[in-house]
C-alpha cells in the first residue's frame, strides 16, 4: 500500500484529499497543527486502519516514522483574514514548512506536490494568466506574506529538483469552493452564503467590477491527482476558467439562497487582484484535465453542505491559535 503525508490535512482541501486517497487505496498520514484546520473535516476517517493524524506544525521538524512514497505539502493559511491576522505563520510554514517537507522527501526518498497559488501572480497585468507570467506583486503590502511566501515556496522546490534531482510537483490553485469551507474565512463565497442564512446583507468591496473563477473541489482534487501521478516537474495552473465579476455573483448567490438581501459596497482592499482568470491550457495539454462540474451544480452542493451546519456555527468568529 502506497503511503502519502498530507500536511494540512484538517484543512478544507485538505480534507479532500485525505478522502480521495483513502479511496485511491492509499495509507494516508494527515498532519495539521489546527491553527486554520478542523479536526471535525476528517473524523470521519479516523476509525480507518489506514489513516493516521498528526498534530504538528510543519515549521517545526517533521519526523514521520516508515516509508512514504509521497508528500502532499497543503499547510498554510489561505485566506485574506487569515494572512492579515497571523502574518509571520504564513511566511513559515512556506519557507520553514517547505523546507522541512524536502528534507523529509530527500530522507524518505518521496515525491513532493506543492500547493502553490493564483496570488504568485499578484494583481495581474497579463490576462488570463499563464504559467509563464512573472506576476505584479506588492511584497511589502497586506497580502504580501502571502504571495511571497508562495513564490518562494515555488523556488525553494524547483532548487530541490534541480539540485538533488528530488522528484517535484508544483500546482497553482486558483478560487476553489465546496464543502467544508470555513464560513468565517473572508472568502467572497463563504462569506456571501453566511451572510445570506444570517440574513445580512452582502458586502461587496469595491464597485464589484473585479473578476474571479470558482472551481468546485472535486474537479480541483482531481487534478491534482493527476499532477502527483505525472511527470512534470513545472508549474501548471488547476482552476476553472469560468470567469464572473462579483456584482453578478452576489445576485447569484442571492437566486440560490432565495433571500432578498441587498447588496452594500465598501472600500477595496489594497493590493486586491482586479481579475482572476486560469489559462489551464498547460494542464489540458500536460494532465488531461479540465473541470466538469458547472457553477451552478457546485454552488447548490456547496449551499446544501452550510444549510446543514449547526446554528451555532453561523455565528462563529474566526478564530486562530496564538503562537
Amino acid at each position: 500500500m502506497k503511503r502519502i503525508l498530507i500536511t494540512g490535512g484538517a484543512g478544507f482541501l485538505g480534507s479532500h484529499l485525505c478522502d480521495r486517497f483513502i479511496k485511491e487505496g492509499y495509507h494516508v498520514v494527515a498532519m495539521d497543527n489546527l491553527i486554520t484546520g478542523d479536526l471535525r473535516n476528517i473524523e470521519h476517517l479516523f476509525k480507518l486502519p489506514n489513516f493516521e493524524f498528526y498534530h504538528h506544525d510543519v515549521s517545526k521538524f517533521i519526523h514521520v516514522p516508515g516509508q512514504l512514497d509521497y508528500i502532499l505539502h497543503f499547510a498554510s493559511p489561505a485566506s485574506p483574514i487569515d494572512y492579515l491576522k497571523i502574518p509571520i505563520q504564513t511566511l513559515k510554514v512556506g519557507s520553514l514548512g517547505i523546507h522541512n517537507c524536502l528534507g523529509l522527501a530527500r530522507v524518505k526518498n518521496a515525491r513532493v506536490l506543492i500547493a502553490s497559488t493564483s496570488e504568485v501572480y499578484g494583481d495581474p497585468q497579463v490576462h488570463p494568466q499563464t504559467e509563464d507570467y512573472w506576476g505584479h506583486v506588492n511584497p511589502v503590502g497586506p497580502r504580501g506574506v502571502y504571495d511571497e511566501a508562495k513564490r518562494f515556496q515555488e523556488a525553494m522546490t524547483m532548487a530541490y529538483h534541480t539540485y538533488h534531482g528530488l522528484e517535484t510537483r508544483i500546482i497553482r490553485i486558483f478560487n476553489t469552493y465546496g464543502p467544508r469551507m470555513r464560513l468565517n474565512d473572508g472568502r467572497v463565497l463563504p462569506a456571501f452564503i453566511g451572510q445570506a442564512l444570517r440574513g445580512e446583507d452582502l458586502t461587496i468591496f469595491g464597485d464589484g467590477s473585479q473578476t474571479r473563477s470558482f472551481c468546485y473541489v472535486d474537479d480541483l482534487v482531481e487534478g491534482i491527482y493527476r499532477l502527483l501521478l505525472s511527470d512534470y516537474p513545472y508549474p501548471v495552473n488547476i482552476g476553472n476558467p469560468s470567469e464572473i465579476t462579483i456584482k453578478d455573483f452576489a445576485e447569484e448567490i442571492i437566486k440560490l439562497t432565495g433571500t432578498d438581501q441587498k447588496v452594500v459596497y465598501k472600500d477595496l482592499p489594497k493590493d486586491d487582484p482586479k481579475q482572476r482568470q486560469p489559462d489551464i491550457t498547460r494542464a489540458r495539454e500536460v494532465l488531461g484535465w479540465e473541470p466538469k462540474v458547472d457553477r451552478s451544480e457546485g454552488l447548490k452542493l456547496t449551499y446544501e453542505y452550510f444549510k446543514s451546519l449547526p446554528k451555532e456555527r453561523l455565528f462563529e468568529e474566526a478564530r486562530h491559535r496564538e503562537f
